[in-house]
């Protein structure tokens, strides 16, 4: 009976010093909160973006969530298998419009076939983004460049007022602005011939994307590109991830013409065949 006393006394005196332990454990990450990273200063006072970058993801393979899949032929076997990923896209739907819908499946049944990448064809944006190549930016005053490694692409982002495309392009044109630490860049007169991915998700030339490139630390952006195609999609929609700075004191881009590759889908067709 006294045991069964002093253990209530001690509950009831102990239950000030958990609340105050719990109230605690809330504020003090409040109050000790790191300010947000702020990114080096290029010389005109702009975020030093300059570096190559790399997305680690396989939204090339698949901008949505999926699952591991077979490869492109069964006697590769695991070789060039398509790696599970949790995807890129926000919300995880892509809103197509219903004749696009078919038409995405038609180019995922066919993707070997028809996929841009197989013939080596430049990859658009936001696409070069996130392919398994890195990319280089390099700032100046009035321009930002970007040089990526897959097929020689390159854009000039225009950091000056706004100027109009005079013709449709793979890379599209590109008009930056800075939001804070934000790159903001707007993209538009894309051709209709690229991809998002191999699982067949396309555009038109109507396509529109916003990119945003935001430092999140020395070596890490964040990268969100909102896509709009009103001939295609029924809204616009999200993708986002991270890019990681390449670190290594050699890093450089390697020259990748993969055009020889791609010979034999696009001209073979056209050699002389042997007169029986």
């Amino acid at each position: 009976m006294l045991a069964s006393v002093i253990g209530a006394k001690l509950v009831r005196s102990s239950i000030p010093i958990v609340t105050l332990a719990l109230f605690s454990l809330v504020v003090r990450p409040v109050v000790g909160q790191a300010p947000a990273y702020r990114a080096p200063r290029t010389a005109n006072g702009k975020p030093n973006l300059n570096g190559i970058w790399q997305a680690i993801t396989t939204a090339n393979w698949d901008i949505q969530g999926h699952g591991a899949r077979p490869g492109p032929r069964p006697d590769f076997g695991a070789a060039f298998f398509v790696p599970p990923g949790l995807g890129v896209v926000e919300g995880e739907e892509i809103p197509y419009l219903p004749a696009a819908a078919s038409k995405k499946k038609e180019n995922a049944a066919n993707w070997l076939k028809l996929d841009p990448e197989v013939k080596c064809y430049m990859p658009g944006v936001p696409r070069a983004t996130y392919m398994p190549y890195p990319f280089q930016i390099v700032q100046s005053e009035k321009n930002i460049v970007i040089s990526y490694q897959f097929a020689g692409a390159v854009r000039v982002i225009n950091m000056g007022s706004p100027t109009e495309a005079p013709a449709d392009s793979w890379m599209g044109w590109s008009n930056g602005r800075w939001e804070g630490d934000t790159l903001v860049v707007d993209v538009t007169s894309q051709n209709e011939d690229t991809w998002f991915d191999r699982a067949g998700n396309f555009h038109s030339e109507a396509l529109h994307v916003v990119e945003r490139y935001t430092p999140r630390s020395p070596d890490i952006l964040t990268y969100e590109a909102t896509i709009e195609d009103p001939k295609v999609f029924s809204r616009p929609w999200k993708i986002s991830m991270p890019l990681y700075r390449h670190v290594e004191k050699n890093a450089l881009l390697v020259e990748s013409n993969c055009v020889e590759f791609a010979d034999e889908i696009l001209y073979g067709h056209l050699r002389k065949q042997p007169s029986k």
